[in-house]
């Protein structure tokens, strides 16, 4: 077998990388906007809540976490699919990442827009999505980038919980071929590749939401 077809047989195991990627870093950003949302509404009650989560999810591993969420919620009665227990513990721990980075963006806002847009009319909620959303992602890209890089990073755990990730699969391959050098190398060549894939969605993203008027950082 040569460097091709060891790269065609881990390319198996590539889409569920990218799966698990996606899915971990749609649960972290939307976990991390509604945080970072309520905290900037400053709702009473939530906030000391919104503080828990963040700390709890930033302090426990996520190996941890994961073990948790798959093997000890059954105990409980509460099963989850391997894909949602990764969601449910890296999804959530870069969530809580991802949350801090969007309240920096958020405070780098200049207050004054916020203030106009409130004598002009517009309630909390319309100035929060129509006028700090935009800027604030795109103020927090290099943030989200890192972020979504080291969601990439930590779906190896994966195979941990049964999905036959890129990791699984050079395993598997090594320990039949012994041809470890060569299969890793194809490992860190498509997940290079997984990774520009995601920071051109990512690029996107900023795209989409640029300010208008404003270049790009």
């Amino acid at each position: 077998m040569g460097f091709g077809g060891i790269l065609a047989q881990l390319a198996q195991g590539a889409v569920y990388t990218i799966v698990v990627t996606l899915a971990c870093s749609a649960m972290a950003l939307a976990s991390g906007l509604a945080v970072a949302s309520l905290r900037r509404l400053q709702l009473p009650g939530v906030t000391l809540l919104l503080d828990l989560y963040t700390y709890v999810y930033r302090s426990v591993p996520v190996l941890v976490m994961l073990f948790i969420v798959y093997f000890g919620l059954p105990s409980l009665g509460l099963k989850v699919s391997p894909l949602w227990a990764m969601m449910l513990s890296l999804g959530l721990i870069a969530g809580a990442y991802v949350a801090e980075v969007l309240r920096g963006a958020l405070d780098a806002i200049d207050p004054y827009e916020i203030l106009a847009a409130q004598a002009a009319g517009l309630s909390r909620v319309q100035v929060l999505t129509s006028i700090e959303w935009p800027q604030m992602l795109r103020m927090a890209v290099p943030g989200l980038v890192n972020e979504f890089t080291t969601i990439l990073k930590y779906s190896p755990f994966a195979f941990t919980v049964g999905l036959p990730e890129i990791t699984k699969q050079a395993m598997t391959l090594t320990s039949t071929t012994l041809r470890g050098i060569e299969i890793y190398l194809a490992v860190g060549v498509l997940y290079f590749v997984i990774y520009r894939m995601l920071l051109v969605g990512v690029r996107w993203l900023e795209r989409r939401f640029r300010v208008p008027g404003l270049s790009p950082g």
